[in-house]
């Protein structure tokens, strides 16, 4: 069974069977999923993502609370799509527009806090260099989505996800997960790893959105696919953004 690192893709997101049951489902070549169609929507959500994203930014302190809001609703639409198995792309564009909201808010906040203005778009840049780096690779087949990497990764976002959660709850009673938050050596290190783990988690959504392709999945997959890849590209804007910041602070 295939699976990817992705929970925005799980093991039936591309299986025929699964959507048997769909009226738009059809064999003709014009309802099937393309790369093409893949990379135009996420060129749309990304668009979306840059536009509230810079209308937020440009407006703070103001539009702090829209940021706000995005993180609570983006986080319950993401919840809703991943959980439901949701192609909607109103709920996908509302997601991206959430997104943005947030993305907009939390980077003014850091390069306020750090006094580094322009560390946002240093960190756009490094994510989209590593999206095209990371594609590079998988299409010179230099890297592949095997079983191994498949179990080295989940692991690795499982073990951060429980680092995270702890060191969230324990923010609220004075507990603090020693070094992997400072501007130390640990804490540097610590980022880069979760830097090069969500650089991973883009070979998973390649490999598993040209597994859609091959298998002839409908064509409103697409925007499933665009949602999976824009969630991990979010994933590693913001953890390139705290490992910034951290080497920011760390020569100061």
């Amino acid at each position: 069974m295939y699976r990817s690192g992705n929970p925005a893709l799980n093991d039936l997101t591309f299986e025929k069977s699964a959507y048997k049951e769909v009226s738009w489902w059809e064999d003709s070549e014009s309802n099937l999923m393309s790369m093409n169609g893949v990379v135009d929507k996420t060129a749309l959500l990304l668009t979306i993502v840059t536009l509230t994203a810079i209308a937020v930014y440009l407006t703070v302190p103001i539009s702090l609370f829209l940021s706000l809001l995005g993180a609570i609703v983006g986080f319950v639409v993401a919840l809703i799509i991943i959980f439901s198995g949701s192609m909607n792309p109103i709920l996908i564009c509302t997601y991206a527009a959430c997104q943005g909201l947030f993305l907009g808010g939390i980077t003014w906040i850091i390069e306020y806090q750090y006094n580094a203005p322009g560390l946002g778009i240093v960190a756009a840049v490094l994510t989209f260099l590593i999206l095209g780096v990371m594609l590079s690779i998988y299409r010179a087949g230099l890297i592949s989505w095997n079983k191994n990497m498949q179990i080295a990764v989940t692991s690795s976002m499982v073990a951060i996800l429980l680092i995270y959660l702890v060191s969230f709850i324990g923010s609220f009673v004075g507990f603090e997960v020693p070094l992997i938050h400072g501007n130390g050596a640990v804490g540097i290190a610590f980022s880069v790893f979760v830097v090069g783990i969500a650089s991973l988690c883009l070979v998973a959504d390649f490999d598993f959105i040209e597994r859609g392709v091959e298998r002839g999945a409908p064509k409103q997959l697409e925007w499933r696919a665009a949602f999976g890849l824009l969630v991990t590209l979010i994933w590693l804007y913001l953890e390139i953004l705290k490992l910034l910041a951290k080497l920011v602070a760390s020569n100061r």
